[in-house]
């Protein structure tokens, strides 16, 4: 696998406007040109939102860190960003793995540490953002690509949580919008009667496999009640799926922050954000509970001399207590989005 194919800059018509917070001058890239910013959480929480966002403040560019939205298609599936979404910031590592291949986690080390060395380049700040907290891991701990990933680069890690009885309700509804933005359609050109193996590339995907009796039944010439039923329950086990997801991912970011905490994790807690969904404060929540938080805690990170400590945890933004149940590896080996 090409490199350079990996840091191609994709969905970008022009360079990404910039809005730096105060003075910028060549004092101010010698002082990041080692630092690397995360953005993690579970599925569905905003990350890419976040990134771009920040990444406009910022001169940074987006390296991604979804195991699936490395492939070629299903951008509906997969929920790449749009070319709107991403407002001219530059993303890496998306849109450019063959479909069938397996992209591994010593592949996304191999080519995030290229985009890394690309981006210092250009004279910007990395900001990976994605939900496979597996390849993190395997990137931050598991490094042996030239030297520990750690002992290159200071990593500030943004986490941001949804209370998951909040986030598997926001999912759900996400998927309905999947469904009508032509889900179906897409995971139908990807349906081949002759296979039925969801265990390589891009195949593995959530919303892949879980229409395969609905097309199976189409090809068939089931009538018309016999697929509405099996489109209803392929819907519902993709919801169900990627609920298993979320949580599973959010015991993935626990373990982590164990690992991590001494090295400057901070938790936005973005639960209100999508409380107030579809109202008009929907917005100023973003900005105020998320955004300003996380671009305060960005712009310490990379200007001030002294490397970040954390910022105390107020009881509200407390790590919960209480963890989900634990899910079983099984009921989501085949959800890997």
């Amino acid at each position: 696998m090409n490199a350079s194919a990996a840091c191609k800059l994709v969905h970008v018509s022009q360079p990404p406007v910039m809005n730096f917070r105060g003075k910028f001058n060549s004092r101010d890239v010698l002082s990041y040109n080692r630092k690397v910013v995360f953005v993690m959480g579970a599925t569905g929480t905003g990350k890419s939102r976040l990134a771009i966002d920040l990444a406009i403040q910022h001169p940074a560019e987006v390296i991604n860190s979804d195991k699936m939205q490395v492939y070629k298609g299903l951008d509906i599936i997969t929920n790449k960003v749009t070319h709107e979404e991403t407002q001219g910031v530059p993303h890496h590592l998306m849109d450019f793995v063959d479909p069938d291949s397996d992209y591994t986690a010593s592949d996304f080390c191999y080519h995030t540490s290229k985009a890394v060395n690309l981006i210092h380049s250009h004279g910007r700040i990395p900001i990976v953002a994605g939900g496979s907290n597996s390849f993190l891991d395997a990137l931050v701990n598991h490094n042996h690509i030239n030297g520990k990933f750690q002992r290159k680069y200071h990593c500030c890690f943004l986490w941001v949580d949804v209370a998951l009885s909040v986030l598997e309700s926001s999912v759900s509804k996400r998927v309905d919008r999947m469904v009508r933005a032509g889900l179906e359609d897409e995971a139908r050109d990807m349906y081949d009667p002759r296979a039925h193996d969801y265990s390589k590339g891009i195949r593995r995907a959530i919303g892949v496999s879980e229409l395969d009796q609905y097309f199976q039944a189409e090809a068939a010439g089931a009538d018309g009640q016999t697929l509405a039923r099996l489109l209803e329950s392929g819907i519902a086990k993709i919801k169900e799926n990627t609920q298993l997801l979320a949580s599973r991912q959010l015991q993935k970011i626990h373990g982590l922050y164990s690992k991590w905490g001494s090295q400057c994790v901070h938790r936005i807690d973005a639960t209100e954000v999508f409380l107030q969904r579809g109202k008009v404060e929907s917005d100023e929540a973003w900005e105020r509970l998320v955004l300003e938080p996380s671009a305060m805690i960005v712009d310490q990170f990379l200007f001030e001399e002294k490397q970040p400590v954390g910022i105390p945890m107020t009881p509200s933004a407390a790590i919960p207590s209480v963890l989900p149940a634990r899910v079983p590896m099984a009921a989501v080996s085949g959800a890997t989005h």
